[in-house]
């Protein structure tokens, strides 16, 4: 951000008063003096703060009280997580029968519990909706031997715990995965999918080798290293355990600017007011945690240099295929613009990988739903509390709407309701959520799909495999049998995150008289006004040394760019690793595989025989759904009359049975949509015509929620009330039913 004209106006005219230049400066001099001091006494604070954080055995950030529930060390498979339930603040109410809301904490080498970090997060946006809420959380040190497989295992089996608890409620968890737990969710959900309600995934990567030229830089570190034998020897050098001070390393040298000036600057700027909120950050940021070297060894060599999730290529010990095709909950992809570790490519590009188009994906019966936001960075996608008040609050409030979604690719977006007020009794908050059908072309826009740059992806892939193998039969061997778990600790200990919070801690003996220092200050603080000159001047040099740290970074993540391509572009390299013209396609997509498109092929026989089958439910479902599919989107409101008008028109039918109608009806409309129509009046035989009223009107009653239909829906409105009059009673039937017996 430039200088504000007003504060460079302030400087100029300071230039012309000599006298009150010199009396700025002394003023400028002393505060900075003091805000010094108080900078170190914060950094003293921060360290101490890590130590305590550290040596405690279940350290944690999580704001909500809890209580366990779960140990996952006493599974058959152990692991270092375990389940909470979520105790609820005073003044909430929670309604047991209600569906459970599960957040899953990411395990990426900050510490835990940033999952429930802060009231406005997730769990908090949960508990004031009412809901049952639970945390899986995890401990600093893996158990001995656990793989991805088991956390995997773990948290199915935690879920299974918490449906054990509901049992008078119908509706699966409602399940949240932040980053890296967002794909853990994602392996369980397709290995037990009864175990899951509508899944969220914010920020979560699914697609490695996605994103577009001139951003995601992460996305080149694998191939510029060589691949995966860097995370082999880190592996080897903690003596089995990896450091999860690397990735926070590697996150922090994404942005530069921030991470050596802005953010250090930022807290010595406004010291009397920044050093809480920057000490509350720093206590999670700062608590890393580490990972087994098979854990992160699975990860990187499976997901980020093989991209095999998003390909169903993954398997377990015991033959299980992960194939994401195999959810059946609603999942919806919160990601943005403005976040640089999971940018929008790599959290969508999965969905491109997996499936052919848009039909494909509804024979699969998978609703998937994304949402975009403009700018938020990746932790302000599940920390921010203007996302958390928006975007999750909407997302909490309407899972039921999204788990009876018709199967298919939507986009969704948040609208303020305040111009909307005589709806506002079918809405839910201050926002308004709205679905647009997509297709994969919409898709690819984010994506932006390359084959150039899959064929260099698949080409580090290759080069790693080598040269991991080369490492593990040359050097591994001495490595393992040289390290002492003594000497890893050490190496940890000496890692330049870790040193830093130690050396302003109060195991420093040069800190000791900075806390006295601070009182002094404290008590007798002499701040500077903020128009002062040389306050202004210190703006404009603060700015300047961000700005070219900024220009810095783009250089390098250019240069970075421009080496990975002319490497992995080069055809000589890509026909020695096997990948010459001719061969195999570069990735798997299951979605044009044969034996898939026989399951679609079989699946549409399967409806195609049952479009006469049923009852008036089936006639009123499908009627709806077919003059909703005449509109352009689709919002909130319908589902919030439908349900408020459910129980009386429908109580024979819950939820989960209600799903599947809507899922049925949506795929036999889709298969062969005359056949469907003229089945209507064979669906309602026997009903009486105050009983065919009676469903029309309850029909028009839910259309009218989202306001006027369109002409095209009026269209296909009358086209139900025919078919309907068709099914009517003769008047001869109707006289004879009025006459006494």
């Amino acid at each position: 951000m430039l200088p504000a004209p007003a504060n460079l106006a302030t400087l100029s005219s300071a230039l012309f008063d000599p006298l009150g230049i010199g009396r700025d400066a002394f003023h400028y001099w002393l505060d900075t003096i003091e805000r010094s001091v108080l900078y170190l006494d914060v950094m003293r604070e921060r360290g101490n703060q890590y130590l305590e954080h550290m040596e405690q055995t279940k350290p944690n950030v999580l704001g909500f009280d809890a209580e366990v529930l779960m140990d996952g060390r006493d599974l058959p498979r152990p692991v270092n997580y375990e389940l909470m339930r979520i105790l609820p603040p005073a003044g909430v109410e929670i309604d047991p029968d209600g569906r459970p809301f599960v957040v899953v904490d990411p395990r990426a080498g900050h510490g835990p519990g940033i999952g429930g970090f802060k009231p406005d997060s997730e769990l908090g946006v949960a508990l004031r909706a009412g809901h049952p809420c639970y945390f899986i959380g995890f401990l600093p040190f893996p158990v001995p031997g656990q793989t991805v497989e088991d956390v995997v295992d773990a948290e199915i089996a935690f879920l299974r715990e918490v449906i054990a608890r509901h049992p008078d409620t119908a509706e699966r968890p409602m399940v949240v995965g932040n980053c890296q737990a967002g794909w853990q969710i994602m392996m369980a959900a397709a290995l037990e999918p009864d175990c899951f309600g509508p899944i969220l995934i914010a920020g979560a990567p699914l697609s490695y080798w996605a994103g577009e030229r001139g951003g995601a830089p992460m996305r080149y570190t694998g191939g510029l290293l060589g691949g995966s034998w860097m995370t082999a020897l880190a592996g080897d050098l903690g003596a089995g355990l990896f450091d999860g001070a690397w990735l926070v390393q590697n996150f922090e040298k994404l942005n530069p600017a921030n991470t050596l000036w802005t953010k250090q600057y930022r807290l010595f700027a406004n010291i009397d007011s920044e050093a809480q909120r920057y000490l509350q950050f720093e206590r999670w940021w700062g608590g890393h945690v580490v990972l087994g070297a098979e854990e992160i060894q699975y990860i990187v060599d499976n997901l980020f240099i093989g991209n095999r999730l998003s390909t169903s290529q993954l398997s377990t010990r015991d033959g299980r295929r992960i194939d994401l095709r195999n959810i059946r909950s609603p999942i919806v992809v919160f990601c943005s613009q403005g976040d640089d570790i999971t940018p929008p490519p790599q959290a969508l590009g999965w969905v491109r990988d997996l499936y052919a188009d848009v039909d494909d994906i509804q024979a699969n019966e998978q609703t998937i739903v994304y949402c975009v936001h403009d700018s938020t960075g990746h932790l302000g996608i599940f920390v921010s509390g203007s996302v958390s008040r928006k975007e999750h609050a909407e997302f909490t409030a309407n899972m039921d709407y999204i788990d009876v979604l018709p199967p298919g690719l939507y986009e969704t977006t948040v609208i303020e309701t305040a111009a909307r007020d005589e709806d506002a009794v079918h809405i839910d908050g201050d926002y308004l959520l709205e679905f647009v059908p997509r297709e994969l072309g919409d898709l690819d826009e984010i994506v932006r799909p390359s084959e150039e740059d899959d064929r260099r992806f698949a080409t580090v892939a290759r080069v790693s495999d080598i040269n991991l193998g080369v490492y593990q039969m040359l050097v591994q061997p001495w490595l393992q049998a040289l390290m002492t778990p003594s000497a890893a600790r050490w190496i940890r200990r000496m890692h330049p995150i870790r040193l830093g919070y130690k050396l302003f801690s109060d195991r420093n003996p040069l800190m000791v008289p900075v806390p006295v220092m601070a009182e002094w200050v404290k008590a007798d603080r002499h701040a500077t006004n903020a128009d002062n000159p040389w306050r202004v001047l210190e703006g404009i040099v603060s700015h300047q040394i961000a700005q070219s740290l900024d220009a810095y970074r783009e250089l390098r993540d250019q240069a970075s760019e421009r080496l990975f391509l002319g490497i992995y572009g080069q055809p000589w390299l890509q026909t020695m690793v096997g990948l010459g013209a001719g061969n195999e396609p570069l990735r798997r997509r299951p979605g044009i595989e044969p034996d898939h498109r026989r399951f679609v092929e079989n699946r549409k026989t399967e409806l195609c025989s049952r479009i006469d089958k049923g009852s008036y439910h089936e006639a009123v479902m499908r009627s709806l759904i077919y003059v909703l599919g005449g509109a352009p989107a689709t919002d909130e409101r319908n589902f919030q009359r439908l349900k408020a008008t459910r129980a009386e028109v429908e109580p024979s039918i819950d939820l989960a049975a209600f799903k599947a109608l809507v899922r049925d009806q949506f795929f036999i409309l889709k298969l062969d949509r005359q056949a469907a129509l003229d089945a209507l009046p064979t669906l309602l035989e026997g009903q009486s015509n105050a009983q065919i009223d009676e469903h029309l009107a309850h029909i028009e009653h839910v259309l009218d929620a989202s306001g006027p239909l369109s002409e095209h829906s009026r269209e296909r409105l009358s086209v139900i009330k025919a078919a309907f009059d068709q099914a009517r009673p003769p008047a001869s039937a109707r006289t004879e039913a009025r006459r006494p017996s």
